[in-house]
């Protein structure tokens, strides 16, 4: 087989989201954020290893992908969409029980006129300015929207990922302005607003890139390897070049061996020089660039060619890797390409 395997490990993602689930408390529901296809690791089967440890709502982008997701789940789980009610929605969000966060005064008209009476949620925008209300269009709002009973408000957390930072502080203030009395569940956070501590946590917590093994949940349990296929090995004498640009010059007698996996597969091209690979514990470094299909990797120093090379394991997180190519573990993720062969393990 020429192409990867992608081993992705449920178990694992379900002890993540348990351990998500403790952080935020008694009293408070943990939902899942399974959108761009669960990560990249497929929605369908992350969501129902999910369903079985107790999740009963879940978080997607787009209605597309709540409809897809609605499929796999069955009628019982929420499922609530970031994008709220865009035009054309309408038949998938009432067909298929989907629950749209409205972001918009002209989103709040769609909805109350083509669904009346269909669930809905409403997001705030505490100053993020990306998606949501803000203060003053919540203010005019707010009765009329009350009046129709949202099944929850929320809103999203800018620099979660940095406990420090002083917008954390100046958005859960303004989220209790704009929410408090009203007696409607809200959420605020994801995994790092999570970790931010119970101030933050309200009624609903919505975890996403730690259930998948990213930071900035540093005790997640890593939930993918990705392996990939040696196709051919060569003797490279001192001097000579390796791969495009010819960017990698062998200084001593080298063995390079030739991997079937490249930037159409996800693997970054600016991971450069800086990324290794494993041979079970042992690394083994790029050799030259990152080509479509292709990778070069310097194995000289192992004592048999492998059939093949780990380039996220223990050893190498997908932070470790979005790090080498100047990114963050979310874009190493959803990044993966569809040649990979998916091989799930446990909980599906």
């Amino acid at each position: 087989m020429a192409t990867g395997t992608l081993h992705i490990d449920l178990d694992a993602l379900v002890a993540n989201w348990r351990a998500l689930n403790a952080l935020s408390g008694p009293g408070v529901e943990t939902a899942a954020v399974v959108k761009a296809d669960g990560y990249g690791l497929g929605a369908g089967r992350v969501a129902r290893a999910l369903s079985r440890a107790g999740v009963r709502r879940f978080f997607v982008a787009v209605a597309e992908e709540g409809a897809a997701l609605r499929q796999e789940l069955g009628p019982d789980p929420e499922i609530c969409v970031f994008s709220g009610h865009m035009p054309g929605d309408g038949d998938i969000l009432h067909d298929l029980t989907l629950t749209p966060m409205l972001n918009s005064i002209e989103q709040l008209t769609r909805h109350f006129e083509s669904l009346p009476g269909h669930r809905f949620g409403v997001q705030l925008d505490t100053g993020m300015n990306r998606l949501g209300l803000e203060p003053t269009e919540w203010e005019a709002a707010c009765p009329i929207v009350m009046a129709q009973a949202p099944r929850l408000l929320i809103s999203h957390l800018a620099c979660a990922d940095d406990p420090e930072d002083p917008m954390n502080g100046a958005q859960l203030n303004a989220f209790r302005d704009m929410t408090d009395g009203l007696n409607v569940p809200r959420s605020l956070s994801g995994t790092g607003g999570i970790l931010l501590g119970p101030e933050y946590h309200f009624d609903v917590t919505r975890p996403g890139i730690g259930m998948y093994g990213g930071a900035p949940f540093t005790d997640a349990t890593p939930v993918v390897r990705l392996s990939i296929p040696v196709i051919q090995t060569r003797d490279v004498a001192p001097g000579e070049t390796v791969g495009y640009g010819a960017s990698w010059t062998a200084e001593d007698a080298s063995v390079i061996a030739t991997l079937s996996a490249g930037y159409a597969d996800g693997l970054i091209r600016a991971m450069g020089d800086d990324a290794v690979l494993f041979a079970e514990e042992t690394p083994c470094p790029l050799a030259g660039r990152v080509s479509m299909d292709l990778l070069t990797v310097d194995i000289s120093h192992l004592t048999r060619v492998p059939a093949q090379l780990d380039i996220l394991c223990n050893q190498q997180t997908i932070d470790d890797l979005a790090a080498a190519a100047g990114t963050i573990g979310y874009e190493i993720l959803t990044s993966l390409g569809t040649r990979y062969n998916r091989r799930y393990a446990g909980s599906a």
